[in-house]
């Protein structure tokens, strides 16, 4: 056990994120997304929410600032009426974290499969709102 590394953050998951490197990307999948499937890495974090661990991973995680988008989120699927308000609260956190709004592209769902399968790692997460996967570019450590 370690002070001040909240209990949601695995040992897996912190030597996920400890390994990444700049422009290294992971993805957190909802209860939804074939992780399995397409995961180079897969952590499961089952039980939890993916805003649950965005919230528990940012103070640590930075995002990369020199991409056009250090966020992606899956696209809903043109025709379905599903309005992903997930996204808001996602928005919420990383402003909390980071200090300011995440510059986010939206990703049509293929070609986030695709990113996916690129990603350094997938963590899977028990999260039941549709549309709740993202994809986090990880950035340098800038010591202020």
């Amino acid at each position: 056990m370690l002070k001040k590394i909240p209990a949601i953050i695995t040992p897996d998951l912190m030597k996920i994120l400890m390994e990444m490197g700049h422009g290294n990307e992971i993805v957190f999948a909802d209860g939804n997304f074939p992780a399995a499937d397409y995961a180079q890495r897969l952590v499961r974090c089952d039980g939890h929410t993916v805003t649950e661990l965005l919230d528990a991973i940012l103070p640590f995680f930075p995002l990369d600032t020199y991409a056009a988008a250090s966020v992606g989120l899956m696209q809903a699927v043109p025709g379905d009426p599903t309005v992903p308000t997930i996204w808001e609260d996602y928005k919420e956190v990383i402003k909390k974290h980071d200090g300011k709004e995440a510059s986010i592209e939206s990703i049509e769902r293929f070609e986030f499969y695709e990113r996916a399968k690129k990603a350094y790692a997938i963590v899977a997460t028990s999260e039941g709102a549709l549309y709740a996967n993202i994809i986090l570019k990880k950035g340098v450590v800038v010591d202020k």
